[in-house]
């Protein structure tokens, strides 16, 4: 037997050992696990069907993956379609993002927005930019911002370093503001030397003594810097109305457990709401007291089911003077977030900006502080429609935050609250978030931004006006569960 021949022997072999033995291992795990599960009390499947009953499991987790690659069509999935994906995706990357053949979405669906184009539009000039809006006139430091839309409240927790360096960076670039979220503000928001609007959580992060009480030092020292443009004091957000934010522990890494001065490794649970704040009074003499402190803007964050602690809140302002009136209030849409969030409070719990935000804006309207007040939206708001809507609705400024999510890279991998996202832009484990690069997906945040400025103004245009800012509720149609439409001037009539 020649040498060559006595090789190829001795590898079959070998390879024939080592198929057996995994053989074997297969057969003795089967074995191991039929025991255990026909031996175990708490899956009735698995103790019925020993083995086989794991393969359940495993199709229910295939299951999210199948249906949104090969099976759900482009106008089917939640929380975002396809179609309303690729849309941004397109935008971040500088793409070509037109469509072919006519509309996929359907146009007689409840709830659709028709805008109604002008029978003689404007001719728009290249030079024609959104009317600015200024927060706080009277304040020290007022803020004046043109942008159209801007990143929502996301923390350095939520998310990750090089997510927050990627969105620091690109609105930076694209002109637009930078909320902090909750987690307190971090190297990484003031990377780029944008705007930042710093926001107050119920649990102080950033801004809290060794006790977890409110610190005016740590406040003042935040204030000071110049990229921090405003202060946003948020009473509640559309994932948990009622309930205060919550960082799972295996997101709390020492830096930022440093950054919000709590315990590592330990879940981040805030408060239901500002121990300070337990009522309109107290929540107008916080707002003074913050913007004293800080000499900028001080605004509120919060979902609207009722307007009865509005019209209250209205009612004193009054009283006490319009200068104690908070600069800004930013409503949120009740159906969701970023994060991790119990179900029974997205599903059913605090208004959809749809209905929350007309409200919001009628009930200043009424008592003569629509002008006093600005009035932010945020709330899935990720496509030009979305956003052009905002404006006839009355919105001053818009905010979104899986938009900008999705510009960055996220796939709507639903894992935001594991720690294993796929693409890096919710995870704190170093070899997930090496696929993220900060400096090219700065530049898909800027295309993002210019991206929807273009198209907001394309609308606006169509509707007959120069921008944004100009849009009225008569320059949009809601369709109706009857399929007909109906003005949204009708709907919601303008309060005079």
């Amino acid at each position: 037997m020649d040498f060559l021949t006595k090789v190829t022997v001795q590898g079959l072999e070998i390879l024939s050992t080592i198929f057996v033995l995994l053989v074997g291992l297969l057969v003795l795990s089967a074995i191991v696990m039929f025991f255990i599960d026909a031996n175990q009390s708490k899956n009735a499947v698995r103790r019925n069907y020993p083995v086989v009953g794991r393969f359940r499991e495993l199709f229910i987790r295939l299951g999210e993956f199948f249906r949104q690659y090969f099976y759900a069509l482009d106008r089917e999935e939640l929380p975002f379609n396809r179609a309303e994906r690729d849309w941004v995706y397109k935008s971040a990357k500088g793409e070509d993002n037109t469509e072919p053949f006519g509309s996929t979405r359907s146009l007689s669906s409840a709830g659709t927005p028709i805008f109604v184009n002008a029978a003689f539009p404007p001719i728009a000039g290249p030079s024609e930019a959104p009317k600015s809006v200024v927060f706080g006139p009277d304040c020290p430091n007022p803020y004046t911002s043109h942008s159209v839309v801007n990143v929502s409240g996301m923390s350095f927790g939520a998310l990750s370093k090089p997510a927050v360096q990627a969105l620091s960076r690109g609105s930076a670039l694209a002109g637009c503001w930078m909320n902090t979220g909750e987690g307190g503000l971090s190297p990484y928001h003031l990377e780029g030397g944008g705007d930042i609007i710093f926001q107050i959580g119920t649990a102080k992060y950033g801004v809290r003594d060794h006790s977890g009480a409110f610190s005016p030092s740590k406040l003042k020292e935040i204030a000071a810097r110049p990229e921090v443009k405003m202060i946003e004091l948020k009473l509640s957000q559309g994932a948990k109305p009622g309930k205060g934010g919550l960082l799972p522990g295996a997101k709390v890494t020492e830096e930022i457990a440093t950054i919000r001065g709590i315990p590592e490794g330990q879940d981040s649970i805030s408060p239901n709401r500002h121990p300070e704040v337990g009522s309109v009074e107290q929540l107008v003499d916080f707002v003074c007291r913050v913007r004293a402190l800080s000499e900028k803007p001080v605004g509120i964050k919060t979902v609207i089911s009722s307007t009865n602690w509005l019209e209250e809140l209205c009612r004193y302002i009054h009283v006490v003077g319009q200068d104690k009136a908070p600069d800004f209030i930013t409503v949120d849409s009740g159906d969701g977030g970023t994060g991790a969030a119990p179900m029974a409070l997205l599903d059913n719990v605090g208004l959809t900006l749809r209905e929350s935000l007309p409200m919001l804006v009628d009930t200043l309207t009424r008592h003569g502080l629509r002008d006093r007040i600005k009035v932010i939206c945020s709330g899935k708001l990720i496509t030009p429609a979305e956003v052009a809507w905002a404006y006839c609705a009355g919105a001053d400024a818009v905010n979104t935050a899986r938009g900008f999510m999705f510009s960055i890279g996220c796939i709507q991998a639903m894992a935001c609250n594991t720690n294993n996202c796929p693409t890096g832009v919710t995870t704190h484990k170093p070899h997930l978030q090496n696929g993220l690069d900060p400096a090219v997906k700065a530049k898909r945040v800027q295309n993002f931004v210019e991206k929807m400025e273009k198209d907001v103004a394309m609308i606006a245009h169509s509707c007959g006006v120069h921008h944004a800012r100009e849009l009225q509720r008569k320059h949009v149609r809601i369709v109706q569960p009857s399929g007909q439409s109906v003005l949204m001037s009708d709907l919601w009539p303008e309060v005079l």
